[in-house]
């Protein structure tokens, strides 16, 4: 028997393991992850931005989460010596159009409690220098970091408390029982009096064999990215953003520079034929077809038809790409980039066509549901973890620790 099991070992999973452990120290936890390694998915292909949230709803979970997992993240990389770097980052306007867009992100930024400041476009070009635009906001908290390697620590940590950890289990069925959940896997049957699900690109259905459902579903945003060829690099020294779209739920194709030193461009955002597709030819029929049957969809494609069909140009198109990289550098050339690894984003939607545009935390008896957990979740894993575990309700046969 145990007392927590966390399905999935993506960084918000691991997170709330070692939370749950600190919280418990005397707790037996247990974290199941399907494949062979930890930050398979949506944690180890992101762009490795340590974000601000800047761009978040004040008050939201996602704003208040990411703007304290800036720091705890800065922290813990610090305490553990995992290579990071706080670069900041400058989002500019390049029409006039997106100026009163600009004014409104850094009124949201100062009402979030961040360090953002109106710059003008001599002030954008002393920090870069190959950059184009009307103005800019220099927001001085956003970093970079290697999430793989910050959920390696996670997991040394959680087996340092005592917690198990299982790769290549596959949660096939979950039973409730008078005591707890019953987890059956391709690699045996687990209990346990608590489950908590973060299964990311599979947590709606993962909640659903739990008995719960979401009100939600998860339908995947493939993210697609080039390179610019290291000769090219110096053309971007730290973060590049546009000003988003607010009817938009995407930020847009941007310039990151990773930790490693080279420099990534993207993503788009199409949908993904497969959960788990990171290729254009990748196809999963049940993914496919559950996404094509649920009304949600329809809505969503019906009110963002035009943004959607310019992010599939891009998707097929590269000079169409770089065309909308070269408004924010207009030296950058076909020739500069190269394709590199993708990424799958699992957004929650739901029936009525709305993007769920907060983490949404579901609970269950005797389980807690992470139904919708994208981008800024790396950045505000510490934080989720902690709220998931002082949300569990006390646990009576366990000591527990109040702060986590």
């Amino acid at each position: 028997m145990y007392d927590f099991v966390i399905v999935g070992g993506g960084i918000v999973g691991l997170a709330s393991a070692m939370a749950l452990g600190k919280r418990y120290p005397d707790a037996r936890v247990l974290v199941l992850e399907k494949e062979n390694n930890w930050a398979y998915h949506q944690t180890g292909n992101n762009s490795g931005v340590i974000h601000s949230g800047i761009y978040y709803k004040p008050g939201s979970f996602k704003a208040k989460f990411c703007r304290d997992g800036s720091r705890s993240m800065v922290q813990f990389c610090q305490k553990y010596g995992i290579a990071y770097e706080v670069c900041g980052k400058v989002i500019i306007a390049t029409e006039q159009k997106h100026l009163p867009l600009l004014e409104n992100l850094h009124k949201r930024g100062l009402e979030n409690g961040l360090d953002v400041r109106k710059i003008s476009a001599e002030e954008v070009k002393e920090i870069e220098p190959h950059v184009s635009c009307l103005a800019g906001l220099r927001v001085t908290s956003t970093g970079i970091v290697d999430y793989k390697q910050v959920c390696q620590k996670y997991a040394e940590l959680i087996k340092a408390q005592g917690g198990e950890l299982c790769l290549n289990t596959k949660v096939e069925k979950i039973r409730e029982t008078s005591a707890g959940q019953i987890i059956e896997t391709n690699n045996g049957t687990f209990e346990t009096r608590f489950a908590i699900n973060c299964a990311g690109l599979h947590s709606d259905r993962v909640a659903k064999l739990g008995q719960v459902d979401p009100k939600a579903k998860i339908v995947p945003f493939r993210g697609e990215y080039y390179e610019l060829k290291p000769e090219k690099r110096y053309l971007v020294k730290t973060l590049i953003y546009p000003v988003p779209n607010p009817a938009f739920p995407f930020l847009g194709v941007h310039f990151t520079r990773m930790i490693d030193g080279s420099v990534h461009a993207g993503p788009n955002a199409v949908l993904s034929l497969k959960r788990e597709g990171y290729k254009k030819t990748d196809f999963d029929l049940r993914d496919f077809t559950e996404v094509i049957t649920y009304p949600g969809f329809w809505k969503l494609a019906a009110k963002h038809a035009d943004e959607g069909i310019q992010e599939i140009i891009r998707s097929f198109s590269k000079a169409a790409f770089v065309s909308s990289l070269q408004k924010l550098i207009p030296e950058v050339q076909v020739d500069d980039l190269v394709p590199t690894h993708a990424g799958v984003r699992a957004q929650a939607l739901m029936n009525d066509g709305k993007l769920v545009d907060d983490f949404l935390i579901v609970e269950g008896r005797n389980a807690v549901h992470v139904c919708n957990a994208p981008s800024p979740a790396a950045t505000s894993s510490l934080e989720i973890g902690k709220a998931i575990a002082l949300a569990i309700p006390e646990q009576q046969h366990l000591k527990s620790v109040v702060e986590v």
